[in-house]
Formats: structure tokens, C-alpha cells, sequence
């Protein structure tokens, strides 16, 4: 049986992870030219983050609790917000080509 504690900390983390995919992904939109290669690089890379960030929130600071299975953990902690962050990136963020900057080059005399 899962206790309160351990459910609330397994949303922390699991919320946390959301955040983390999301900007993970825009930085990747941002940096990469092509889309396919943010797409890969958002792929393979934010879920080791998500897994490095795991073992420390999990491990080190003790948040979440035992599930039961390590199937269901990694799919609620990595999988799950990983799918969600990258949808909310690409389906309800702004493009970044649509986004106006400011220009930061002057004259510097």
C-alpha cells in the first residue's frame, strides 16, 4: 500500500520532471537547427537528467516512497513527464521562430 507521504513526494518529483523535460526541450528547440535533431537530443538526453535527478531526489533527500515495482516508478517519475513536458513544448509553447527577440547588437565604441 502507498502512503500519503510517499504519493505527495512521488508527485513532487514527478511534477519537478515535468518542468525540467519542458525547458529541456525548448532548449533544445532553440540550440538545434534541424527537428529532427532536437527531437533526438530531447529524447535521449532529458531522460538521463530525469534519471540522474531521480536517484538524487529519491536517494539522497528521500522524496516518493516504494511503489512496488521499478517498472511503475520509471514510468511515473521518467516516462510520464517526459511525455508530458515535450508536449507541452511543442504543442502549446510558442514556436521559437515565432517569438520576436530584442536586438542585442550595438554599436560599442
Amino acid at each position: 500500500m502507498v502512503s500519503v507521504a510517499s504519493l505527495v513526494g512521488f508527485l513532487v518529483i514527478a511534477g519537478l520532471h515535468t518542468l525540467i523535460a519542458t525547458v529541456a526541450t525548448r532548449f533544445f528547440r532553440v540550440r538545434m537547427k534541424t527537428q529532427w535533431g532536437s527531437a533526438i537530443f530531447a529524447l535521449l538526453l532529458t531522460p538521463l537528467v530525469l534519471v540522474v535527478s531521480t536517484l538524487f531526489l529519491s536517494g539522497m533527500l528521500g522524496l516518493g516512497g516504494n511503489l512496488g515495482d521499478r517498472n511503475t516508478a520509471l514510468f511515473v517519475v521518467v516516462l510520464l513527464p517526459l511525455a508530458l513536458g515535450y508536449s507541452i513544448d511543442v504543442f502549446w509553447l510558442p514556436s521559437p521562430e515565432e517569438i520576436d527577440l530584442p536586438d542585442t547588437t550595438r554599436d560599442r565604441r
